[in-house]
């Protein structure tokens, strides 16, 4: 069953006002940033136009950002605080093995790259929104839970805390690389690619060098 963000579970605007009620107005504009990221990217939306599919004036945002940056940021903070649940559920504990364990998450993270374009493109493809606080604090967030996983796949091995520090950001660049390939089309099943595959041969070949690293 797929977690569904009270937010971002589905498109909430079809006409004019659709989906804004008394109060809710800046969740209402995050959602509507999230729509029009995945249409057009992150720089091909204003203000006036989240406004405008709102169904407010083109002033009424400014009650709750500054500019459309400030919109972003707290579009990637919402994105970071749904990609960490996904992951973190994924993980479950390590359960029932830490290598099968991290290939759910692994797929996981593929699957959110793919179903919510708008969120993971808010999330990585602007680094100032990335750099406001809140933004920052629920991406280290995200990052801990692969460090986490790092931690317990490197258990009992004579490892330092930077040897997981390394492994953790080894596997989220990866996996990072393999998402924004498949977002962009370049990894098609069509022609026989295998994104979720290609995502665990590496990372299980990046934690068996770590565990190689730690021996010698």
């Amino acid at each position: 069953m797929i977690h569904k963000h009270p937010f971002f579970g589905q498109a909430r605007f079809g006409g004019a006002r659709r989906g804004y009620h008394h109060g809710s107005l800046k969740d209402a504009l995050i959602e509507a940033a999230r729509t029009l990221i995945a249409e057009h990217g992150p720089a091909g939306f204003t203000l006036a136009e989240a406004a405008k599919l709102v169904g407010v004036t083109a002033a009424a945002p400014y009650r709750h950002f500054t500019d459309r940056n400030d919109l972003i940021g707290a579009l990637a903070r919402r994105g970071f605080e749904l990609f960490s649940e996904r992951l973190a559920g994924a993980w479950d504990e390590g359960r029932p093995d830490a290598r099968a364990a991290l290939k759910r998450m692994g797929r996981a993270y593929l699957a959110f790259a793919l179903s919510e374009p708008g969120l993971y493109s808010a999330m990585f493809n602007d680094v100032k929104a990335l750099r406001r606080p809140f933004s920052c604090a629920a991406a280290d967030k995200a990052f801990d839970g692969l460090g986490r996983a790092a931690a317990t796949l490197l258990a009992g091995a004579n490892v330092t805390p930077a040897d997981i520090r390394r492994l953790a950001f080894e596997i989220w660049a990866l996996s990072h690389g393999t998402a924004m390939l498949a977002v962009a089309g370049h990894l098609d099943p069509e022609r026989g690619d295998d994104p979720p595959a290609i995502l665990e041969r590496g990372a299980e070949a990046l934690v068996d060098q770590a565990l190689m690293r730690a021996r010698a």
